[in-house]
């Protein structure tokens, strides 16, 4: 009887999907709370429009849970694209409104670029004297990276089991970043909450050594949520260069490169599979493209004689290499200054991202080897017609299926920075800087160069080119289909 339902009923579970909208709501309305508590511990006024916005979310999310009574709580493909959609967009919503009451006194398009830029990891900031900032913005800006780095219904599968049996794969294999998704636990519940505890180990690991040196305690847990979810927020306009510190970029460089590991990767290493974590191909190559690129910097700090002293040829480019590859942005140096070849290596490590499973953007670079391979054994069967060789990633033969997803994706994301970056010109913006601008968004990376580089930011930006941005933004950070399944006509059709 409910299988003969479930297929009588309407394409999407409206119902079931606003019930869920509400319970999220509920747990944004809860995350505002934090940045209240602290705003009133320092004396700051911010502490009243965190607690009003708080109200406002907890009340809607109240009433939304309360008021939809699904017929059934049954969630399929179509319901798992449109919920993790939505809620990224709802989160913004509700998470940019005290950026606009707060002493930030941001305009609606630049609160909403900025939540989102926060909620997707990318770090691109349009506020201006950061310094400035209240103790509870500052940590609302933390927050939003470190909710988003994971994943937010990832965390909603983690504290909410109920949804193991409602849909919670579809929602996993929509948010989650990558070619394909292992689950390390028989249930998706419970692959959630080892996935969100490693991540809230390492979390709390780096807040106490960044606070063992010249950090503070509230710089710390900032700068340790901006960093293990690669977001790249600071409390410092002038990033990590402020604390001038080796060992603060040292550990940094170690955190910011496991935010780029598959987490599945690190659980299995945790738990004494050390031959998978050996022979793992993804992250073998991940080492790789960051030595080479390392040794390719050097040479070209050299070259252009910008050696300072022994930090300028070896803490700073590879500080400066991982935190771009991992799409963290945080910067340490004005790495322009090192030379328009450096520019173009930056353009591909933000192309390149980390590895699938991690909280990193980009491409990714199991998708790149995936590529790489493919084309190999195409030139070679340019010579030998009839040869039949197949994509071999981690020991296992990969199908022509997944594959030709691969392909279709880089040729789709290549064709979404060549459009973002002719939409943001045809708005004035300089061309190379529209270009860089939409591959960082799209990428979530969130670093500036030419007119959004060091001395200037994304606020010179017309508010039409921030929204645009913003839809880039979470375009990247779902990886694509899942935004534009939703915009095809074949979605809303049986």
């Amino acid at each position: 009887m409910e299988l003969r339902h479930i297929k009588n009923r309407s394409l999407v579970n409206f119902r079931m999907l606003v019930r869920i909208l509400g319970w999220l709501l509920g747990i944004e309305g809860v995350f505002m709370l934090f940045p209240a508590a602290t705003s009133a511990f320092y004396g700051e006024s911010d502490y009243l429009p965190f607690l009003i916005v708080a109200c406002l979310a907890l009340f809607s999310g109240a009433v939304m849970a309360r008021r939809s009574k699904p017929r059934f709580e049954h969630l399929g493909r179509r319901d798992g694209y449109l919920l993790t959609a939505s809620v990224w967009v709802v989160f913004s919503v509700f998470g940019m409104l005290p950026f606009i009451f707060s002493s930030a006194q941001a305009s609606v398009s630049d609160a909403f670029f900025e939540a989102m830029s926060g909620f997707t990891t990318t770090g691109a900031s349009v506020l201006v004297g950061t310094e400035n900032l209240s103790h509870g913005v500052h940590l609302w800006r933390a927050m939003m990276q470190w909710v988003g780095g994971m994943g937010i219904i990832l965390f909603t599968l983690a504290i909410i089991p109920m949804l193991n049996h409602s849909g919670g794969m579809q929602m996993f294999n929509a948010e989650v970043t990558g070619i394909t998704h292992d689950k390390i636990q028989p249930r998706i519940s419970q692959t959630a909450k080892s996935l969100w505890t490693i991540y809230l180990v390492l979390t709390v690991v780096l807040v106490l050594l960044l606070w063992a040196g010249p950090m503070n305690l509230f710089e710390s847990v900032c700068h340790a949520f901006g960093t293990i979810s690669t977001g790249g927020y600071s409390t410092s306009p002038d990033s990590i260069h402020a604390w001038d510190s080796v060992y603060i970029k040292i550990v940094m460089i170690i955190f910011m490169f496991l935010g780029g590991v598959n987490f599945a990767l690190i659980y299995r290493f945790i738990h004494g599979d050390f031959h998978t974590f050996r022979r793992n191909d993804v992250l073998r190559t991940y080492l790789i493209v960051i030595g080479l690129t390392l040794v390719m910097f050097v040479i070209s700090i050299i070259y252009r004689r910008q050696v300072y002293d022994w930090q300028s040829v070896t803490v700073d480019p590879l500080f400066q290499i991982v935190s771009t590859i991992t799409s963290t942005g945080f910067t340490v140096v004005n790495f322009e200054n090192w030379g328009s070849f450096v520019l173009a290596v930056t353009f591909v490590l933000m192309f390149s991202g980390a590895c699938a499973g991690s909280t990193s953007g980009g491409a990714k670079i199991d998708r790149l080897l995936y590529l790489f391979k493919n084309a190999h054994n195409e030139i070679y069967r340019c010579i030998h017609p009839r040869a039949i060789r197949s994509v071999k990633v981690n020991g296992k033969v990969v199908n022509t299926e997944l594959v030709n997803k691969v392909i279709a994706f880089l040729c789709i994301y290549m064709l979404l920075v060549v459009g973002g970056g002719i939409i943001l010109a045809s708005m004035g913006v300089p061309v190379v800087d529209a270009f860089f601008s939409a591959f960082s968004c799209l990428s979530n990376t969130g670093l500036g160069a030419g007119v959004t580089g060091v001395g200037s930011g994304y606020e010179i930006l017309p508010d039409a080119a921030k929204w645009v941005l913003s839809a880039l933004m979470l375009v990247g950070r779902l990886e694509i289909f899942t935004v534009l399944v939703i915009l095809t006509p074949t979605f809303w059709r049986h």
